[in-house]
């Protein structure tokens, strides 16, 4: 069976409205070339170097129809639902914090959910060995009833509702390693035990609110959130290590039929919204890792969701490592940073701080 890459060209045009950065536009903040840092360069170019270096012959490209009102409504309510589609009608606004959108934006949203959607169910079906969804808007920030931080439906959580309702699996897992962290995924779940939800994520970057290791779900879902902060800078090695020592176990543990990666590169060194300096090697390992641990618990069965990642020149080259190792293809898209991040990487005493960080964490749980 082939890596399903679901992808939908609609998604790049998604408007971002008028922002600068992470700043509306207006009095002292002058308005900027490419809006706001959530835009479709940094997607449109991966899918652009897996086609230049031939890595697409080595994947199955496969479009989806958009999530149905009837897959929203398991996720938000049918008021958020009938405001964000007014606003899209009437020409685009914002509903939340950070979230503009266009005319067609509720369209395009359901689109990125449907690739999600379709990308988990054609795993679960057998008719692809793993897959990728190439969704935008993306959606870990996006609440049942309020979207914010670029997102404006919960696709991960849309998907895993509707495969639930469909009887495809019972039990799922989410590791979240987008740098900041998936407070709208943990929200959607937060009181279930059939949904372990792990975020991975610079400590009290985005939102600055969430994500303390403390919160471990309620209720039913007791112990089902694990919550990851690290500090900044916390680089190649740091990944591995906690990734090794937390998110992996706590998966192996859970015993999912399904892991599902919530897929942002804003890790990675040079993105202008995070400071862990990760490389294309760092995203490289941690596929490796779960595709290793996939095989052990539920034949394989991984799903990942593109979420953030900024850097227009960086993304591409660490999707192309995580698409080629899903694939098994021998096409590798050599870093143009090789020579130059692992020399940012952290000295070996801020490394010794966090690996006592991490097993103090370990220690705890």
């Amino acid at each position: 069976m082939t890596t399903g890459f679901f992808w939908d060209e609609r998604c790049f045009w998604h408007g971002g409205g008028n922002y600068a950065g992470i700043l509306p536009v207006g009095g002292l903040v002058q308005p900027l070339d490419g809006g706001l840092p959530e835009n479709p360069e940094t997607k449109r170019r991966l899918k652009n170097l897996i086609e230049v270096t031939g890595l697409a012959h080595d994947l199955s490209f496969q479009g989806a129809d958009p999530a149905s009102h009837e897959d929203l409504l398991r996720v938000h309510p049918a008021s958020y639902l009938s405001e964000f589609k007014a606003l899209s009608d009437a020409g685009g606004g914002e509903l939340g914090r950070r979230t503009p959108f266009g005319p067609g934006g509720y369209e395009i949203a359901a689109l990125s959910a449907g690739l999600a959607k379709s990308a988990l169910a054609a795993v679960l079906q057998g008719k692809h060995k793993n897959a990728y969804s190439l969704s935008r808007p993306p959606g870990h920030h996006c609440l049942p009833d309020y979207p914010n931080g670029f997102c404006l439906l919960n696709n991960i959580g849309i998907a895993i509702e509707t495969a639930k309702a469909a009887g495809l699996a019972d039990r799922f897992a989410v590791l979240d390693w987008d740098v900041h962290h998936g407070n709208g995924t943990e929200a959607v779940f937060y009181d279930r035990d059939d949904v372990l939800t792990i975020s991975l994520h610079q400590d009290r970057n985005y939102p600055m609110d969430t994500g303390a290791f403390a919160d471990r779900g309620s209720g039913a879902g007791e112990g089902c959130n694990l919550n990851i902060p690290l500090p900044p800078g916390t680089g190649h090695k740091g990944y591995l290590v906690a990734m090794e020592r937390l998110a992996l176990p706590a998966i192996r543990t859970f015993k999912p039929d399904v892991l599902i990666i919530a897929c942002g590169y804003d890790a990675a060194a040079n993105d202008p919204l995070g400071r862990m300096l990760a490389t294309a090697e760092t995203f490289t390992q941690m596929t490796r890792q779960v595709m290793a641990l996939a095989g052990d618990i539920c034949g394989g069965k991984l799903v990942m969701v593109h979420e953030g990642g900024y850097s227009e020149t960086y993304v591409p080259f660490c999707g192309h490592n995580v698409l080629q190792e899903m694939s098994g293809s021998a096409i590798h898209a050599p870093d143009p940073f090789a020579e130059i991040f692992p020399l940012r990487q952290p000295d070996t005493e801020f490394d010794a701080y966090l690996d006592g960080l991490i097993g103090k964490m370990a220690d705890a749980l």
